[in-house]
C-alpha cells in the first residue's frame, strides 16, 4: 500500500500513478516520463516500465495493449489515500487558482469562468433536471447557466465517460474570481449548510474550513444528506449550500457595484453582503472586515439526490467559456 509513501520507489510509484489518473486515455513510458517532469521527477524510460510492473502486480494499473497503461480503480483508491496527508488544505489552494484563472469580463460578457461537474446516468438525466427545477426557479443557485456534455466530451478537466451525460454548474469561486480582477482581496473561510426561513439566511448549522479539508465540503454535505435543498425551494424553509468569504470594509462599495453588474449577466452567487464589522449569519467577523455569503453552486445537484439520483460531483472541475453556456431552462 501507498498510504505510508515514504520510501524513493513509493514516491514514484505514487507520481507515475498521479499522472496516469490525469489521463483519460491510455499512457506509454515516454510520455509518463514526460509528464513527470512537471513534479521535478527524473526517471528513464527503462526505469518506469519497471515500476509499472509493480504497480500491475498490486493492481494499481492494466496494460491496455501497446499503448500503454491505465489506472485502475484500486490504483485511484490508494493513490487517494496516500496523498490524503498532503492534501490538507488542497480545497482552499484549488479556489485560489481557480479565482485567479477567472477571466470573465461581466461588461463584455467573455472569458472563462469556474465550473463544477456533475455526472449522470443518461436515463436519468431527464429526472435530474426535473428535480433541480424547482432550485433554479427559486433562485437557490449561482445562475441558471449550466453546460451540457455527452460521452467523450470534456466539462473543465472532466471527461464524461461512457453512458453518462455531464452537467457543468457555475461555481461560486468565480465571483472571487471577478472581484480579484477588480481588485479585491477576497478570504475564502468555510463551505458550510445555511439554514433559511423564507427564502431568507438565517444561520449556518454546519461548517467546514477550507484549510483543513482535501474534499469540498459541499460535496460532502451532499453524501452525508445534510441539506434540505428541495424543501427550501418549495417551501421557503430549509438548509442549503452556501460558502462564507471575508474582504476588507473599504473594498464593500466596490463589490456591491461589481456584483450588480454580474447579476446581470446571470451570475447572482452573492446572497448576503455584510456590513462592516457585523456578524453574518451568525458568524463573527474581524475589525474592518466584511462578510460575504455565497450561495453553493451544487445546490440544484443537492436536490436531485435527494430525489434518490445517483451522481458523481467533481467541485471546482476547470473552466469554461462563458459563451458555451445556455440557460438551464432551454434544455
Amino acid at each position: 500500500m501507498l498510504q505510508s509513501a515514504g520510501s524513493d520507489t513509493e514516491k514514484k510509484i505514487l507520481s507515475i500513478l498521479k499522472v496516469l489518473s490525469e489521463s483519460s486515455d491510455p499512457l506509454g513510458s515516454i510520455t509518463i516520463a514526460r509528464q513527470l517532469e512537471r513534479y521535478g521527477v527524473s526517471l528513464s524510460e527503462r526505469a518506469i516500465r519497471y515500476h509499472l510492473r509493480i504497480t500491475d502486480e498490486r493492481g494499481y494499473t492494466r496494460p491496455a495493449g501497446r499503448d500503454g497503461r491505465m489506472i485502475t480503480p484500486k490504483g485511484l483508491d490508494e493513490l487517494q489515500m496516500a496523498l490524503a496527508p498532503d492534501q490538507v488544505g488542497f480545497i482552499l489552494d484549488r479556489l485560489q487558482l481557480l479565482a485567479f484563472q477567472t477571466s470573465f469580463n461581466p461588461r463584455t460578457r467573455t472569458g472563462e469562468v469556474a465550473i463544477n461537474t456533475s455526472v449522470f446516468s443518461e436515463g436519468k438525466f431527464k429526472k435530474a433536471l426535473a428535480a433541480m427545477r424547482g432550485v433554479f426557479k427559486a433562485g437557490l443557485c449561482v445562475s441558471d447557466l449550466v453546460a451540457v456534455a455527452s460521452e467523450g466530451e470534456k466539462l473543465g478537466d472532466v471527461v464524461i465517460p461512457s453512458g453518462k451525460v455531464g452537467l457543468a454548474s457555475i461555481c461560486s469561486v468565480t465571483v472571487n474570481g471577478v472581484l480579484l480582477k477588480a481588485g479585491v482581496p477576497v478570504e475564502s473561510r468555510f463551505g458550510g449548510v445555511l439554514e433559511v426561513m423564507d427564502l431568507k439566511p438565517k444561520r449556518f448549522v454546519a461548517v467546514i474550513n477550507y484549510a483543513g479539508t482535501s474534499i469540498d465540503p459541499s460535496e460532502q454535505y451532499i453524501r452525508a444528506g445534510m441539506a434540505r435543498v428541495s424543501e427550501a425551494a418549495r417551501t421557503g424553509n430549509g438548509r442549503v449550500l452556501a460558502n462564507f468569504r471575508e474582504i476588507p470594509s473599504a473594498a464593500r462599495s466596490l463589490v456591491a457595484e461589481t456584483t450588480e453588474v454580474l447579476k446581470e449577466t446571470g451570475i447572482n452567487g452573492v446572497y448576503v453582503l455584510g456590513n462592516t464589522g457585523e456578524p453574518v449569519c451568525q458568524i463573527a467577523i474581524g475589525l474592518n472586515r466584511v462578510g460575504i455569503v455565497l450561495l453553493g453552486g451544487l445546490n440544484p445537484v443537492a436536490a436531485a439526490v435527494e430525489a434518490g439520483i445517483e451522481v458523481d460531483n467533481i467541485s471546482e472541475s476547470g473552466m469554461i467559456e462563458y459563451q458555451r453556456l445556455v440557460s438551464f431552462w432551454d434544455l
